[in-house]
């Protein structure tokens, strides 16, 4: 099958902040030619110029640290190998720290028409201690300056079930952000990875990470305040204003699929699923020498595809359609709290998503 959405992993960076451990390429300098000339060849080898798209995402690392000319160049690669639709959605990640008018008009100018800030906490203190460049005035700026360039469709990240030590406030965060007026947000959940300066942290003592009733705690507020600003919490970790969910993301939920290039970028085809060299280093050399830069394929047998449909369909709002044989396990479900019931249709509650991975280990015996 044909993808329709498009994923362009562009790996750069300032600098790795303390929980990151994505396939990242920390540079002073950005080697924009080099990284261009690379995603051109992975195009050419992927045979993608009969693609029709309806979906665009230009994630990172930080895809900003492209620059203004570099966005509109990248953007220009990807036409010259890929049909759009009319309203194709196409997103870039950015970090505040990038964001100015020349900036702003120039992706309006490529075409971009949904920015993604990750600004993960208004406070100070935790940004420092996150090691991100930007601090809660510039991220403020940074979104109002996306407003008055014309952008109509702007999501922001937050990170919440920080370690109680930074003494930090989750409801003024959330309360920051409502105030910007957002048509999006994405909150996620602190995890630390052992190859991350957070996981030498913890390792040696210094950091205790948040508990579970925290988390549960700082997950049920920000569904209660986002829910009663308008927003739709319409996947476990999303929220939208009407019309205006991620359509790049929803097509990961329901099993559509997708394109992937640049590092690490992975692919899957509906039957399957494959993944790029992180590197970018070796990326780079592996095109130059006209070599394939996928690193290993997986072919989804019944019982992942069984899975992965049942784990999907219980994290979004639009919910799983069950068996007969189901209807017990899903009925407890329901009187707990943790389910609404319509047929056989089980969607979960916020409290329900709090035990997504047990519920759904329950309905596939994995």
């Amino acid at each position: 099958m044909h993808p329709r959405h498009l994923y362009v992993h562009v790996p750069f960076c300032a600098r790795r902040c303390a929980y990151c451990d994505f396939a990242i390429a920390v540079r002073r300098n950005v080697p924009v030619d080099e990284y261009l000339d690379s995603l051109r060849r992975e195009i050419e080898g992927k045979a993608a110029s009969s693609y029709r798209l309806e979906s665009v995402y230009l994630g990172g690392g930080t895809p900003s640290r492209l620059g203004a000319t570099g966005i509109s160049r990248a953007m220009d690669v990807i036409r010259s190998s890929f049909e759009f639709e009319g309203d194709t959605e196409i997103t870039i990640e950015a970090n505040p720290d990038d964001v100015d008018a020349t900036q702003a008009a120039a992706w309006r100018a490529a075409g971009i028409n949904r920015v993604s800030l990750g600004i993960q906490s208004f406070d100070n203190s935790v940004l420092q201690w996150m090691h991100r460049i930007h601090d809660a005035d510039g991220a403020a700026d940074a979104f109002r300056t996306l407003r008055d360039a014309g952008f109509e469709n702007i999501s922001i990240d937050l990170i919440f079930a920080l370690p109680q030590s930074l003494n930090r406030s989750w409801n003024s965060d959330l309360a920051r952000a409502l105030e910007l007026g957002p048509d999006h947000v994405s909150l996620y959940g602190l995890t630390i990875e052992h190859s991350t300066p957070l996981g030498r942290w913890r390792d040696r003592g210094s950091v205790v990470p948040a508990d579970e009733e925290i988390f549960a705690a700082e997950f049920l507020m920000a569904d209660r305040m986002m829910s009663d600003s308008g927003f739709d919490h319409y996947e476990v970790s999303n929220f939208a204003k009407p019309r205006k969910r991620s359509r790049h993301n929803s097509a990961y939920w329901t099993g559509a699929p997708y394109l992937g290039l640049g590092p690490s970028a992975h692919s899957y085809d509906g039957e399957n699923r494959s993944w790029n060299v992180p590197q970018y280093a070796e990326w780079v050399s592996k095109l130059s020498r006209g070599e394939s830069v996928v690193v290993e394929r997986e072919r989804l047998t019944d019982e992942n595809r069984i899975a992965e449909k049942v784990y999907l369909g219980l994290r979004t709002n639009n919910g799983l359609v069950i068996s007969d044989s189901d209807k017990a396990s899903a009925d407890r479900w329901s009187s707990e709290g943790w389910a609404n019931i319509e047929g056989n249709r089980v969607r979960l509650t916020s409290e329900g998503w709090l035990r997504l991975d047990s519920l759904a280990a329950a309905l596939t015996g994995l």
